[in-house]
């Protein structure tokens, strides 16, 4: 099937209304909130967001990133860079326009390539994702690459005031939206990434022994103080390196924020989806990203600093058991020096 990306009417005017929405709804919010950068939504803030939300909304566009905390860098104070998502509908068929912003910051075009291409790939396999449509990789048509990917009929914790029913007022429902979450990765991590055309996607060789490096260089661009303890623990990192891992593809920034689920209980995970970090690699950083910041019911599970309520969860062991589990692989624990 060939596809028409020519500009339609109706899309330019999508894209000048968010022109018009960042200049005068967003902006001010910097000058308005200027001591308040990735401050958590509170009684006098949280209401301004979710109003603008409801705007974005009422355009027809989604904006999973408004919120869940005030930001900052020129954006108003809020989370807008993936605003520019389009929900472009051809009689029957309903799709999802991606693109970068309009001001298209160095790698983004690319990376929404890298996407597309990882998306592609996981057709036909047992990842739940969006179907990946066409890419555009001419600049010239839109001002940026782009892709079309299929419609995803779900909800995301980030479009969402709190857990949607059944699962805000039944807590016995939500463990399953933890074991989804995970198996989600389980599923993802098995995928055999050549065969499935990634080869080449990533540098899987050597990639535990680039990892302190990387990151330690990374921070250096925007270091301004020192950080107690940060040597000790990339010391640490570097001798406790894992011993037995097998390659396969790492979402790279994955949580509640970044999936979708179902309508309805018991929970199922309708998609993973912002795929824009992804690489091959040792599948067990997913895992280790969504444990980190998951607070075990002896412990802090006060919703207000966060954009999910743990109330009700399974603690850390009991996801870590079902990803092995799932995965088929040994426990994490076991894979360190």
């Amino acid at each position: 099937m060939a596809w028409d990306f020519s500009t339609e009417p109706e899309f330019e005017k999508k894209l000048e209304w968010i022109r018009w929405f960042r200049a005068e709804r967003v902006a001010p919010l910097d000058l308005v909130y200027p001591d308040r950068a990735f401050h958590p939504l509170d009684e006098e803030t949280g209401p301004v967001v979710r109003a603008l939300k409801q705007q974005v909304r009422d355009q027809g566009l989604w904006a999973p990133h408004l919120g869940p905390e005030l930001g900052g860098r020129g954006f108003g104070q809020l989370k807008l860079a993936l605003i520019n998502i389009f929900d472009i509908r051809r009689g029957e068929r309903r799709m999802v326009l991606r693109k970068p912003p309009e001001k298209v910051p160095p790698g983004r075009n690319e990376t929404m390539l890298r996407e597309f291409r990882v998306l592609n790939a996981l057709g036909g396999t047992e990842v739940p994702h969006p179907e990946a449509i066409a890419v555009c990789d001419d600049t010239d048509v839109i001002g940026s690459c782009f892709y079309l990917m299929g419609h995803v009929n779900g909800w995301s914790p980030m479009n969402t005031d709190g857990w949607p029913e059944p699962f805000k007022s039944d807590l016995s429902l939500r463990p399953g939206l933890a074991y989804e979450l995970v198996e989600g990765i389980a599923k993802l991590g098995n995928v055999d990434w050549r065969a499935q055309g990634l080869e080449g996607f990533g540098r899987p060789d050597g990639f535990h022994d680039r990892q302190v490096d990387r990151w330690q260089a990374h921070l250096a661009k925007f270091r301004f103080r020192e950080i107690p303890g940060l040597d000790a623990a990339a010391a640490w990192l570097r001798t406790h390196r894992p011993r037995h891992w097998e390659p396969g593809i790492i979402h790279g920034d994955y949580q509640f924020a970044n999936v979708m689920f179902k309508h309805g209980a018991p929970a199922e995970l309708a998609a993973l989806v912002d795929f824009e970090m992804a690489t091959v690699g040792d599948p067990l950083l997913d895992l280790g990203w969504v444990v980190m910041g998951w607070p075990n019911a002896d412990e802090d599970r006060d919703a207000a600093g966060r954009y999910a309520d743990y109330t009700g969860m399974p603690d850390r062991a009991d996801i870590i058991e079902h990803y092995a589990k799932v995965s088929g692989g040994m426990s994490p624990t076991s894979t360190t020096t």
